[in-house]
Protein backbone atom coordinates (compact mmCIF):
# COMPACT_ATOMS: atom_id res chain seq x y z
CA UNK A 1 0.00 0.00 0.00
CA UNK A 2 1.23 3.34 -0.97
CA UNK A 3 1.94 5.65 2.08
CA UNK A 4 1.26 9.40 1.05
CA UNK A 5 4.07 11.90 1.61
CA UNK A 6 3.50 14.92 3.71
CA UNK A 7 4.41 17.98 2.30
CA UNK A 8 7.23 19.89 4.13
CA UNK A 9 5.73 23.89 5.32
CA UNK A 10 9.02 25.27 6.10
CA UNK A 11 11.32 23.82 3.30
CA UNK A 12 15.06 25.55 3.56
CA UNK A 13 14.48 27.94 0.73
CA UNK A 14 11.81 29.75 2.35
CA UNK A 15 14.11 29.75 5.47
CA UNK A 16 16.60 31.35 3.83
CA UNK A 17 14.18 33.62 1.79
CA UNK A 18 12.28 34.74 5.53
CA UNK A 19 15.56 35.32 6.62
CA UNK A 20 16.52 37.70 3.90
CA UNK A 21 13.77 39.77 3.73
CA UNK A 22 14.37 39.90 7.92
CA UNK A 23 17.91 40.91 7.24
CA UNK A 24 16.96 43.40 4.76
CA UNK A 25 14.01 45.05 7.06
CA UNK A 26 16.41 45.69 10.07
CA UNK A 27 18.60 47.30 7.74
CA UNK A 28 16.21 49.77 6.43
CA UNK A 29 14.67 50.40 9.83
CA UNK A 30 18.17 51.05 11.35
CA UNK A 31 19.16 53.23 8.58
CA UNK A 32 15.86 55.37 9.12
CA UNK A 33 16.56 55.56 12.79
CA UNK A 34 19.72 56.24 12.13
CA UNK A 35 18.96 59.26 9.82
CA UNK A 36 15.80 59.89 11.92
CA UNK A 37 17.52 60.36 15.12
CA UNK A 38 20.44 63.20 15.58
CA UNK A 39 23.50 63.82 13.53
CA UNK A 40 26.11 62.74 16.00
CA UNK A 41 29.96 63.98 15.93
CA UNK A 42 32.85 62.69 17.30
CA UNK A 43 34.90 65.88 18.71
CA UNK A 44 37.82 65.97 20.50
CA UNK A 45 37.04 67.67 23.92
CA UNK A 46 40.65 69.51 23.77
CA UNK A 47 39.61 71.42 20.60
CA UNK A 48 36.35 72.87 21.94
CA UNK A 49 35.94 75.31 25.42
CA UNK A 50 33.53 74.15 27.86
CA UNK A 51 32.37 76.24 30.22
CA UNK A 52 30.00 76.36 33.24
CA UNK A 53 26.98 78.48 33.70
CA UNK A 54 27.29 80.46 36.63
CA UNK A 55 25.23 83.14 38.70
CA UNK A 56 26.96 86.19 39.52
CA UNK A 57 26.43 89.99 39.51
CA UNK A 58 25.97 91.20 36.09
CA UNK A 59 26.43 95.12 34.56
CA UNK A 60 26.16 95.64 30.85
CA UNK A 61 30.18 97.84 29.58
CA UNK A 62 31.96 98.14 26.88
CA UNK A 63 35.41 98.61 27.23
CA UNK A 64 37.40 101.84 25.76
CA UNK A 65 40.51 103.76 25.28
CA UNK A 66 41.06 107.09 26.83
CA UNK A 67 44.17 109.24 27.19
CA UNK A 68 44.90 111.03 29.98
CA UNK A 69 44.76 115.19 29.30
CA UNK A 70 45.05 118.03 31.37
CA UNK A 71 41.86 119.27 32.71
CA UNK A 72 42.03 122.37 30.74
CA UNK A 73 44.39 122.83 27.70
CA UNK A 74 45.20 126.79 26.19
CA UNK A 75 46.45 127.30 22.83
CA UNK A 76 48.78 129.95 22.07
CA UNK A 77 48.52 131.50 18.75
CA UNK A 78 50.34 134.30 17.04
CA UNK A 79 48.14 137.23 17.71
CA UNK A 80 50.10 139.44 15.31
CA UNK A 81 52.81 137.92 12.94
CA UNK A 82 56.39 138.69 12.77
CA UNK A 83 59.85 136.73 12.69
CA UNK A 84 60.95 135.35 15.91
CA UNK A 85 63.55 137.27 18.23
CA UNK A 86 63.79 135.69 21.13
CA UNK A 87 62.98 131.98 22.62
CA UNK A 88 62.59 132.90 26.42
CA UNK A 89 61.51 129.35 27.33
CA UNK A 90 62.16 125.86 26.94
CA UNK A 91 59.32 123.37 25.87
CA UNK A 92 58.00 121.83 28.98
CA UNK A 93 58.28 124.72 31.41
CA UNK A 94 56.19 125.45 33.70
CA UNK A 95 55.22 129.28 33.54
CA UNK A 96 53.41 131.97 35.90
CA UNK A 97 50.74 133.83 34.56
CA UNK A 98 52.28 137.04 32.21
CA UNK A 99 55.37 135.06 31.97
CA UNK A 100 56.78 136.09 28.37
CA UNK A 101 57.37 133.41 25.93
CA UNK A 102 58.58 134.58 22.77
CA UNK A 103 59.30 137.54 20.81
CA UNK A 104 58.63 138.59 17.88
CA UNK A 105 59.68 141.43 15.49
CA UNK A 106 57.47 143.12 12.87
CA UNK A 107 59.41 146.22 11.32
CA UNK A 108 55.93 146.92 9.61
CA UNK A 109 54.20 147.42 12.78
CA UNK A 110 56.98 149.71 14.07
CA UNK A 111 57.07 151.76 11.38
CA UNK A 112 53.11 152.12 11.89
CA UNK A 113 53.74 153.11 15.24
CA UNK A 114 55.76 155.54 14.67
CA UNK A 115 53.94 157.41 12.33
CA UNK A 116 50.56 157.35 14.88
CA UNK A 117 52.66 158.92 17.71
CA UNK A 118 54.05 161.70 14.97
CA UNK A 119 50.07 161.91 14.21
CA UNK A 120 48.62 162.44 17.53
CA UNK A 121 51.58 164.99 18.76
CA UNK A 122 51.04 167.23 15.42
CA UNK A 123 47.18 166.92 16.76
CA UNK A 124 47.94 167.86 20.38
CA UNK A 125 49.95 170.81 19.48
CA UNK A 126 47.36 172.28 16.61
CA UNK A 127 45.15 172.06 19.59
CA UNK A 128 47.60 173.63 21.76
CA UNK A 129 48.09 176.67 19.53
CA UNK A 130 44.56 177.12 18.25
CA UNK A 131 43.86 177.74 21.77
CA UNK A 132 45.73 179.79 22.38
CA UNK A 133 44.45 181.60 19.32
CA UNK A 134 41.37 181.87 20.59
CA UNK A 135 42.50 182.90 23.88
CA UNK A 136 44.30 185.90 21.84
CA UNK A 137 41.14 186.73 19.76
CA UNK A 138 39.16 186.46 23.04
CA UNK A 139 40.89 189.20 24.52
CA UNK A 140 41.40 191.36 21.85
CA UNK A 141 37.10 190.99 21.82
CA UNK A 142 36.94 191.84 25.21
CA UNK A 143 39.60 194.66 25.05
CA UNK A 144 36.94 196.04 21.98
CA UNK A 145 33.90 195.74 24.07
CA UNK A 146 35.30 197.28 26.77
CA UNK A 147 35.87 200.56 24.81
CA UNK A 148 32.62 200.53 22.97
CA UNK A 149 30.94 200.44 26.34
CA UNK A 150 32.91 203.18 27.95
CA UNK A 151 32.20 205.30 24.50
CA UNK A 152 28.30 204.14 25.10
CA UNK A 153 29.22 205.86 28.14
CA UNK A 154 30.22 209.03 27.28
CA UNK A 155 27.58 209.07 24.66
CA UNK A 156 24.33 208.41 27.25
CA UNK A 157 26.24 211.40 29.27
CA UNK A 158 26.61 213.80 26.92
CA UNK A 159 23.35 212.92 25.63
CA UNK A 160 21.64 213.47 28.62
CA UNK A 161 23.38 216.76 28.90
CA UNK A 162 22.32 218.38 25.48
CA UNK A 163 18.66 217.19 26.27
CA UNK A 164 18.55 219.22 29.36
CA UNK A 165 20.30 222.09 27.92
CA UNK A 166 17.97 221.39 24.83
CA UNK A 167 14.95 221.84 26.63
CA UNK A 168 16.22 224.96 28.35
CA UNK A 169 17.00 226.30 25.22
CA UNK A 170 20.83 226.78 25.33
CA UNK A 171 21.76 224.34 22.48
CA UNK A 172 20.60 224.21 19.12
CA UNK A 173 18.16 220.96 17.72
CA UNK A 174 20.90 220.13 15.33
CA UNK A 175 23.68 219.73 18.67
CA UNK A 176 20.82 217.97 20.44
CA UNK A 177 19.64 215.56 17.97
CA UNK A 178 23.80 214.52 17.07
CA UNK A 179 24.09 213.64 20.47
CA UNK A 180 21.47 211.33 20.16
CA UNK A 181 22.10 209.58 17.42
CA UNK A 182 25.70 208.92 18.36
CA UNK A 183 23.87 207.67 21.49
CA UNK A 184 21.67 205.17 19.97
CA UNK A 185 24.88 203.78 17.32
CA UNK A 186 26.70 202.89 20.78
CA UNK A 187 24.13 201.00 22.05
CA UNK A 188 23.39 199.33 18.93
CA UNK A 189 26.95 198.53 18.76
CA UNK A 190 27.47 197.10 22.53
CA UNK A 191 24.77 194.92 21.43
CA UNK A 192 26.58 193.77 17.94
CA UNK A 193 29.61 192.96 20.17
CA UNK A 194 27.83 191.18 22.94
CA UNK A 195 26.55 189.18 20.18
CA UNK A 196 29.25 188.42 18.42
CA UNK A 197 31.57 187.67 21.10
CA UNK A 198 28.68 185.10 22.34
CA UNK A 199 28.80 182.98 18.91
CA UNK A 200 32.58 183.58 18.28
CA UNK A 201 32.97 181.76 22.87
CA UNK A 202 30.42 179.06 21.33
CA UNK A 203 31.84 178.69 17.59
CA UNK A 204 35.74 178.48 19.94
CA UNK A 205 34.03 175.68 22.27
CA UNK A 206 32.79 173.79 19.39
CA UNK A 207 36.22 173.59 17.96
CA UNK A 208 38.19 172.85 21.03
CA UNK A 209 35.53 169.96 21.43
CA UNK A 210 35.88 168.61 17.86
CA UNK A 211 39.88 168.48 18.06
CA UNK A 212 39.46 167.11 21.38
CA UNK A 213 37.52 164.49 20.17
CA UNK A 214 40.29 163.72 17.34
CA UNK A 215 42.77 163.72 19.60
CA UNK A 216 41.09 160.93 21.77
CA UNK A 217 40.70 158.69 18.74
CA UNK A 218 44.17 158.83 17.85
CA UNK A 219 44.65 158.42 21.31
CA UNK A 220 42.64 155.01 21.48
CA UNK A 221 44.01 153.85 18.24
CA UNK A 222 47.69 154.82 19.46
CA UNK A 223 47.09 152.62 22.59
CA UNK A 224 45.54 149.48 20.46
CA UNK A 225 48.71 149.79 17.88
CA UNK A 226 51.02 149.81 21.03
CA UNK A 227 48.99 146.96 22.45
CA UNK A 228 49.26 145.21 18.89
CA UNK A 229 53.08 145.65 19.46
CA UNK A 230 52.98 144.62 22.82
CA UNK A 231 51.19 141.25 21.28
CA UNK A 232 54.30 140.80 19.52
CA UNK A 233 55.45 139.35 22.71
CA UNK A 234 53.78 136.22 23.80
CA UNK A 235 52.75 135.50 27.22
CA UNK A 236 51.49 132.93 29.38
CA UNK A 237 47.74 133.82 30.05
CA UNK A 238 47.94 131.21 33.05
CA UNK A 239 49.64 129.51 34.73
CA UNK A 240 51.33 125.93 33.94
CA UNK A 241 53.46 124.07 31.56
CA UNK A 242 54.35 124.79 28.32
CA UNK A 243 54.16 122.09 25.87
CA UNK A 244 54.29 121.51 21.84
CA UNK A 245 56.64 124.74 21.44
CA UNK A 246 57.34 125.20 18.03
CA UNK A 247 59.72 128.16 17.20
CA UNK A 248 62.68 128.98 15.84
CA UNK A 249 64.58 132.06 15.57
CA UNK A 250 64.51 133.67 12.59
CA UNK A 251 61.22 131.60 11.57
CA UNK A 252 58.40 133.82 9.94
CA UNK A 253 54.89 133.43 12.18
CA UNK A 254 51.41 134.63 10.30
CA UNK A 255 49.20 136.08 12.21
CA UNK A 256 46.74 133.26 13.86
CA UNK A 257 49.59 130.48 13.73
CA UNK A 258 49.48 128.56 16.41
CA UNK A 259 53.11 128.39 18.33
CA UNK A 260 52.45 125.52 21.37
CA UNK A 261 49.84 124.66 23.88
CA UNK A 262 49.81 125.62 27.77
CA UNK A 263 48.77 122.49 29.97
CA UNK A 264 46.93 124.07 33.53
CA UNK A 265 48.14 121.99 35.99
CA UNK A 266 45.07 122.01 38.69
CA UNK A 267 43.59 118.40 37.33
CA UNK A 268 43.34 116.32 34.90
CA UNK A 269 41.23 114.41 32.61
CA UNK A 270 40.33 111.15 30.56
CA UNK A 271 39.16 111.96 26.87
CA UNK A 272 37.69 109.09 24.76
CA UNK A 273 36.11 107.86 21.72
CA UNK A 274 32.83 105.68 21.57
CA UNK A 275 31.12 104.15 18.73
CA UNK A 276 28.69 106.18 17.33
CA UNK A 277 26.23 102.72 18.07
CA UNK A 278 26.12 103.93 21.27
CA UNK A 279 25.65 107.28 21.00
CA UNK A 280 21.74 106.83 23.11
CA UNK A 281 22.97 105.58 25.37
CA UNK A 282 26.06 107.85 27.02
CA UNK A 283 25.13 110.34 29.04
CA UNK A 284 26.87 113.31 31.70
CA UNK A 285 27.55 111.28 35.04
CA UNK A 286 27.84 108.07 33.37
CA UNK A 287 29.99 105.72 35.63
CA UNK A 288 33.52 104.19 34.70
CA UNK A 289 36.37 102.29 35.81
CA UNK A 290 40.01 101.67 35.16
CA UNK A 291 42.41 99.26 37.05
CA UNK A 292 46.40 101.14 37.44
CA UNK A 293 48.85 99.01 39.55
CA UNK A 294 46.08 96.60 40.62
CA UNK A 295 44.08 99.38 42.23
CA UNK A 296 40.52 100.13 41.16
CA UNK A 297 39.54 104.02 40.25
CA UNK A 298 36.35 105.65 39.28
CA UNK A 299 35.61 108.17 36.90
CA UNK A 300 32.64 109.78 35.96
CA UNK A 301 31.55 111.31 32.25
CA UNK A 302 31.99 115.18 32.48
CA UNK A 303 31.53 116.58 28.64
CA UNK A 304 29.79 114.97 25.94
CA UNK A 305 31.11 116.51 22.50
CA UNK A 306 28.08 117.34 19.94
CA UNK A 307 30.53 116.93 16.77
CA UNK A 308 30.16 113.03 16.00
CA UNK A 309 33.32 112.30 13.25
CA UNK A 310 35.26 109.32 14.19
CA UNK A 311 32.91 108.43 17.15
CA UNK A 312 31.60 109.93 19.76
CA UNK A 313 34.22 111.70 21.79
CA UNK A 314 33.57 112.05 25.67
CA UNK A 315 35.43 113.92 28.73
CA UNK A 316 35.39 112.09 31.90
CA UNK A 317 36.85 113.92 35.17
CA UNK A 318 38.48 111.41 37.92
CA UNK A 319 36.08 110.49 41.40
CA UNK A 320 38.06 111.83 43.80
CA UNK A 321 42.10 112.05 43.87
CA UNK A 322 43.50 110.81 40.43
CA UNK A 323 45.95 108.17 40.71
CA UNK A 324 49.38 109.39 41.75
CA UNK A 325 52.07 108.92 39.00
CA UNK A 326 49.61 109.09 36.30
CA UNK A 327 50.73 111.54 33.29
CA UNK A 328 49.33 113.04 30.36
CA UNK A 329 49.34 111.28 27.17
CA UNK A 330 48.92 107.79 28.86
CA UNK A 331 46.58 105.28 27.57
CA UNK A 332 43.70 103.50 30.44
CA UNK A 333 41.51 100.66 29.52
CA UNK A 334 38.43 102.44 30.82
CA UNK A 335 35.13 99.90 31.60
CA UNK A 336 32.29 102.23 30.78
CA UNK A 337 28.94 100.88 32.89
CA UNK A 338 25.98 101.00 30.81
CA UNK A 339 23.59 99.78 33.07
CA UNK A 340 23.34 99.33 37.13
CA UNK A 341 24.72 96.06 38.21
CA UNK A 342 22.05 93.40 38.59
CA UNK A 343 22.16 89.41 39.38
CA UNK A 344 21.75 86.67 36.79
CA UNK A 345 22.47 83.58 35.04
CA UNK A 346 25.87 84.24 33.02
CA UNK A 347 27.48 82.24 30.84
CA UNK A 348 30.80 83.18 29.51
CA UNK A 349 31.05 84.81 25.83
CA UNK A 350 32.88 82.45 23.12
CA UNK A 351 32.42 82.32 19.06
CA UNK A 352 28.83 80.30 19.46
CA UNK A 353 27.12 82.59 19.30
CA UNK A 354 28.11 84.05 15.46
CA UNK A 355 26.27 80.49 14.41
CA UNK A 356 23.11 80.78 16.67
CA UNK A 357 22.71 83.48 17.09
CA UNK A 358 22.09 83.03 21.10
CA UNK A 359 18.51 80.67 19.65
CA UNK A 360 20.87 77.61 21.19
CA UNK A 361 23.90 76.40 22.41
CA UNK A 362 25.62 72.31 22.54
CA UNK A 363 24.50 71.34 26.70
CA UNK A 364 27.12 68.75 28.28
CA UNK A 365 25.50 65.76 29.24
CA UNK A 366 26.18 65.30 33.25
CA UNK A 367 28.46 62.43 32.57
CA UNK A 368 30.76 64.57 30.47
CA UNK A 369 30.34 61.76 27.08
CA UNK A 370 28.11 64.56 24.77
CA UNK A 371 26.93 67.58 24.46
CA UNK A 372 23.28 67.88 22.66
CA UNK A 373 21.52 70.84 21.21
CA UNK A 374 19.67 72.85 24.19
CA UNK A 375 17.17 76.13 23.35
CA UNK A 376 18.36 79.02 24.76
CA UNK A 377 17.52 82.71 24.91
CA UNK A 378 19.96 85.44 25.57
CA UNK A 379 19.65 88.84 27.10
CA UNK A 380 22.50 91.69 27.47
CA UNK A 381 25.75 91.01 27.04
CA UNK A 382 28.86 92.66 27.99
CA UNK A 383 32.62 91.65 27.08
CA UNK A 384 32.91 88.79 29.27
CA UNK A 385 29.22 87.24 29.62
CA UNK A 386 25.92 86.87 27.94
CA UNK A 387 22.77 87.08 29.84
CA UNK A 388 20.83 84.07 29.80
CA UNK A 389 17.06 84.29 30.17
CA UNK A 390 15.84 81.15 29.27
CA UNK A 391 17.22 77.53 28.57
CA UNK A 392 20.21 77.00 31.11
CA UNK A 393 21.11 77.09 34.95
CA UNK A 394 23.87 77.72 37.05
CA UNK A 395 25.85 74.57 37.19
CA UNK A 396 25.09 73.65 33.62
CA UNK A 397 28.06 72.79 31.42
CA UNK A 398 27.80 74.00 27.88
CA UNK A 399 30.46 74.42 24.83
CA UNK A 400 31.19 78.27 24.13
CA UNK A 401 33.86 77.70 21.49
CA UNK A 402 33.37 78.39 17.78
CA UNK A 403 30.68 75.90 15.79
CA UNK A 404 32.29 76.42 12.46
CA UNK A 405 31.68 72.83 10.92
CA UNK A 406 29.21 71.88 14.11
CA UNK A 407 26.33 74.40 13.26
CA UNK A 408 24.71 71.16 11.05
CA UNK A 409 25.05 68.43 14.39
CA UNK A 410 22.62 67.43 16.34
CA UNK A 411 25.00 65.64 19.06
CA UNK A 412 28.62 65.42 19.76
CA UNK A 413 30.62 62.75 21.13
CA UNK A 414 33.48 63.57 23.40
CA UNK A 415 35.88 61.29 23.25
CA UNK A 416 39.68 61.47 23.28
CA UNK A 417 41.89 60.88 20.71
CA UNK A 418 43.41 57.98 22.18
CA UNK A 419 39.53 56.53 23.03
Amino acid sequence: MDVPIQKKTWTTRKLLLVAGIVVVAGLLVASFLSTAGPTKLNVDPERITISEVTKGTFQEFIPIDGTVMPIKTIYLDATEGGTVKNILVEDGATLTPGQPIIQLTNTDLQLEMVNRETAVFDLMNNLQNTRNLMRQNRIQQLNQLADIEYQLKEAKRIYELNKTLHEQKVISRQDFNQSQNNYQYQVRKQQLTRQTLQQDSVAMRQQINQMQESVGRMQSNLALMRKKMDDLTIKAPVAGRITSLNAEIGESKARGQRIGQLDMLNGLKVRANIDEYYISRIFPGQKGEFVLDGKQYDLSVKKIYTQVTKGLQVDMEFVGKAPEGIRRGQTLQVRLALSDQTQAVLVPKGGFNQKTGGNWIFKVSDNGTKAYKADIRLGRQNPEYYEVLEGLKPGDKVVTSSYEGYEDMGELVLKDKQE
